[in-house]
């Protein structure tokens, strides 16, 4: 029969200095990965914020193309969409073509004054 003692001297593991450059190397590549998902949520969220401004900009472009009457000026409307409040901008000015009129429409959070969607269009003039 073989003596167990001497089966396990036979064996080594890790020094306690192995042990902690594995877990110093793990650390620092659990950072990294903590940074990088960090990053893409906070690019995430504005994106959405984005394409929610572009939804809302062109909702409102396509209702003013459906109003019988569309008269030139600024006008600050409000908006609920996906449990959040939006700010839009909206200018309407004649073009150099008189059967049209220019459309700005600029798209904010309520709590966030930076714009998240700018957009232009025309609409048909009512006056022809």
């Amino acid at each position: 029969m073989t003596n167990p003692r001497r089966q396990a001297a036979g064996c080594r593991g890790f020094t306690l200095l192995e042990v902690v450059i594995a877990l110093a190397i793990f650390a620092t590549l659990a950072a990294a990965v903590l940074s990088a998902s960090q990053f893409v949520l906070k690019q995430s969220a504005g994106l959405e914020d984005r394409l929610f401004g572009a939804w809302l900009a062109d909702n409102q472009l396509s209702e003013l193309r459906l109003q019988a009457a569309t008269p030139p000026g600024q006008q600050r409307l409000s908006r609920f969409l996906d449990r959040r409040d939006w700010v839009l901008q909206q200018r309407i000015a004649p073009a150099a073509d008189g059967r049209l009129l220019q459309v700005e429409i600029q798209v904010s959070r309520v709590d966030n004054a930076s714009v998240v969607h700018r957009t232009n269009g025309w609409i048909r003039s009512r006056d022809e």
